[in-house]
């Protein structure tokens, strides 16, 4: 088991390799003993072993001293805040920082007695297995979701007789050119970049922004309800990657490397977003990338090419309107997910204060 079968803030362990996977030293583990990545420790990745087996070098296998810590309360310590931000600070290394047991060893924390400790590992475990089954519920929900979504694309599909390409409902097009020579021009204006550009949402926590002319303002300015592609992109898989600006009217533009597909009356963006973000929209981008010098790319004809079902409005509207529901569903449980979350941060941090 390597480094990548383990979820930050995450104590259980829910996928692993073969033993000839992990090259390198290997550390071999029991049930129950703590599995703790001490390389790149600020990720922090921590889980309890469920089984016997081997793991990356790269990991640290702590098991606890019951005289001192019982094994129950030990991974709740390890995982508090005052623990994590030391393993961080005792780290060595620029491009790869690790914790050396030597110097690990050495490290004081203040302990609970060891009836208090049972007591409060009976409430934080309780409270873990709450957030597990929060988990299994996201789980089952983004699967139906998936699902929906995956059947109704993959009918129309099959159909090629109730397939229309992109452009004949869309307006498809490139965003603004960067360059120095933009310092000279009169305006200045926010852009989109595919850093934020997520899959089925925006991240505007960092904006930049670009001089233009008025021409490009009133061929480059986002619109609502504007559908954003990404166009290229180091890793193939992200090529293609939607969402809708629903902003509303910010002056905001749009980088070259965002190709936007402006919708006609007769095909809603959110639907459309769905169409690209499915499977077979997915894999159409990817078998129709090209790569060069790290960089995998599609072009405008590519997207205008793109296959979209010939879907009355309603049916359209429908679709969206059940995966909204799939959408709400899964904000309440990321919400019930990050209140556990809270919850058990609160009462370690008071406990290991």
């Amino acid at each position: 088991m390597g480094l990548e079968h383990l979820d930050p803030q995450c104590l259980h362990i829910r996928r692993w390799g073969k033993g000839s996977d992990v090259t390198g030293t290997k550390l071999r583990f029991r049930k129950g003993d703590i599995i703790f990545g001490r390389r790149r420790a600020y990720q922090r990745k921590l889980a309890v072993a469920e089984f016997d087996g081997i793991c990356s070098a790269h990991a640290m296998v702590v098991r606890a001293r019951p005289d001192k810590v019982l094994p129950e309360f030990l991974p709740f310590l390890m995982m508090s805040d005052r623990f994590m931000n030391r393993a961080v600070e005792i780290s060595v290394g620029s491009l790869s920082p690790t914790i050396n047991w030597t110097t690990l060893k050495l490290e004081e924390f203040d302990l609970p007695p060891l009836d208090q400790q049972r007591r409060i590992a009976e409430i934080l475990w309780a409270v873990d297995e709450a957030l597990q089954k929060a988990n299994e519920l996201q789980t089952t929900i983004e699967a139906a979701r998936s699902a929906k979504v995956e059947e109704h694309f993959n009918q129309s599909i099959e159909n090629k007789l109730n397939i229309q390409p992109l452009e004949a409902v869309a307006k498809v097009s490139y965003g603004i050119t960067l360059g120095a020579f933009r310092k000279a021009l009169p305006i200045e204006r926010p852009y989109l970049r595919v850093a934020n550009l997520q899959r089925n949402a925006f991240d505007l926590s960092e904006i930049k922004t670009i001089n233009c002319d008025e021409n490009e303002v009133s061929r480059f300015e986002l619109a609502d309800g504007d559908v954003l592609i990404v166009e290229g992109h180091a890793t193939v898989t992200e090529i293609g990657r939607a969402a809708v600006w629903r902003f509303g009217d910010r002056g905001m533009l749009h980088q070259n490397h965002l190709i936007r597909a402006r919708c006609s009356d007769a095909l809603i963006p959110e639907y459309l977003n769905l169409c690209i973000n499915a499977g077979a929209g997915q894999d159409y981008f990817r078998s129709r990338a090209k790569s060069s010098s790290g960089l995998n790319t599609i072009n405008s004809t590519v997207v205008k090419e793109f296959p979209v079902p010939k879907t009355p409005v309603r049916a359209q509207e429908q679709l969206v309107a059940e995966t909204n529901q799939f959408d709400s569903s899964l904000r309440a449980v990321a919400s019930n997910q990050a209140s556990l979350r809270n919850l058990v941060t609160q009462l370690l941090n008071t406990i290991c204060s």
